[in-house]
């Protein structure tokens, strides 16, 4: 069941206190922004995202990944957003608190729903953008479209694209790399097999 958002503004300390571990919000300038819960789809692309990052990451002591629900707060933007996926790179960790990321991810990843296309696209493009998320993946698995964003040197996101083997290649996670086409098979690839191409066993 959805929980139900307070009608009265508050700090992003109480959205913490308010905030338990099983509900999915987003605090925008003092207001809770409830999120719907995520489909079959949807978990099942976060699941194996974030499983294949965070064996990558750890095998090389990269840094760490995080999934909703865990809080990145972004203090001069006001605003605490919940993406999907987080990473940390190792340098730094210490902006990983107790309950939620303080300041941005190195690198963040949203898979798109009908209701958070525009917000993904929108709203939370131009905020991570101005935070400083180096990073940023759109997956859109109804359209079957993947988008990738890297922060140029004047600030600005700056999208990359796969190789001709429809290959991506993370800037931010050295040597990590994706082939696109993974994201739209049904089901999603063995993660072992996965883990055999990254040359991880």
């Amino acid at each position: 069941m959805k929980a139900k958002a307070p009608a009265k503004k508050m700090t992003y300390q109480e959205f913490l206190a308010w905030c338990d571990e099983d509900t999915w919000a987003e605090w925008v300038d003092g207001e809770v922004i409830v999120l719907s819960p995520a489909s079959n789809r949807h978990q099942d692309l976060c699941n194996f995202l974030a499983f294949l990052l965070r064996a990558y990451a750890e095998a090389r002591g990269l840094g760490v990944i995080r999934t909703a629900p865990f809080s990145m707060h972004l203090l001069e933007l006001k605003r605490a957003r919940e993406p999907d996926i987080l990473f940390i790179a190792a340098e730094n960790l210490n902006r990983l608190k107790e309950t939620h990321l303080e300041g941005p991810a190195d690198l963040v990843v949203e898979i798109v729903s009908p209701e958070s296309r525009l917000r993904d696209r929108g709203e939370k493009f131009a905020e991570y953008e101005l935070a400083g998320v180096r990073e940023y993946w759109i997956i859109d698995p109804d359209e079957r479209r993947a988008d990738f964003y890297v922060l140029g040197s004047d600030g600005r996101y700056e999208r990359r694209r796969p190789d001709e083997a429809g290959i991506y290649r993370s800037e931010v996670i050295p040597g990590f790399w994706l082939q696109v086409g993974w994201l739209w098979r049904e089901p999603l690839p063995p993660v072992l097999e996965v883990l055999k191409e990254l040359n991880l066993i």
